[in-house]
């Protein structure tokens, strides 16, 4: 796994099969990655690396993440769901998201459109950290199994892949995961399918690891 900006943008996160190679997702949006990372250090958080990737924080605690994914390069917010968004910017990734928020990016000229509002949308979510606020999580209709949500609390990137993908191939996980009666078992299947996860491939697609 990636552990520096320079290695990031060199060789993508090295969270899959892709890292390194010239299909990483990475290197499709690395003039995006960069001006939204320019614009990022414009502010007060502290710039790191986890999960393979960019994270900016505000005192230990993370705010934010630069990503590519197959479709676009993102913004994410831990807690996007407390900022004021007054032009409707921010996506929810999943109908399963409660607190995370994104700003999706195919082209250069969307980032430049809408520069200020992104800093904009950066100080409110320093902000919310600085003020302490925290997100009330209500119980879903479809429940995630709680090895799922454990492995989301410790990789956001995975939580980001997981809610990227349509609705349909998110309930077909969630079905297989929950499925087994042992833990261990729901554990094993979950991080047997991650690498398909993080590349945006469904339960039941075709996929080929290049492990």
């Amino acid at each position: 796994m990636t552990h520096s900006i320079d290695e990031y943008f060199l060789e993508g996160c090295g969270r899959c099969a892709l890292g390194g190679t010239p299909d990483c997702k990475v290197h499709q949006w690395t003039t995006e990655l960069e001006i939204l990372r320019s614009i990022v250090l414009e502010s007060e958080l502290e710039e790191t690396v986890k999960w393979g990737v960019p994270c900016y924080t505000l005192q230990g605690s993370n705010v934010l993440l630069i990503s590519a994914f197959k479709h676009n390069c993102c913004l994410s917010f831990f807690k996007g769901v407390l900022l004021d968004d007054p032009k409707g910017l921010l996506e929810k990734p999943g109908k399963n998201s409660q607190a995370t928020r994104l700003l999706r990016f195919t082209k250069v000229e969307d980032i430049q459109a809408i520069e200020s509002d992104i800093r904009a949308l950066v100080s409110a979510a320093i902000k919310v950290e600085r003020a302490g606020r925290q997100v009330k999580f209500e119980k879903q209709a479809d429940p995630i199994p709680e090895e799922l949500e454990q492995k989301f609390a410790e990789d956001p990137m995975l939580e980001s892949a997981f809610e990227a993908l349509t609705p349909g191939r998110q309930r077909g996980y969630i079905l297989y995961f929950s499925a087994p009666k042992q833990s261990k078992t729901r554990v094993s299947r979950i991080e047997k399918y991650t690498e398909q996860i993080l590349n945006g491939v469904g339960l039941h697609d075709k996929y080929q690891s290049k492990k």
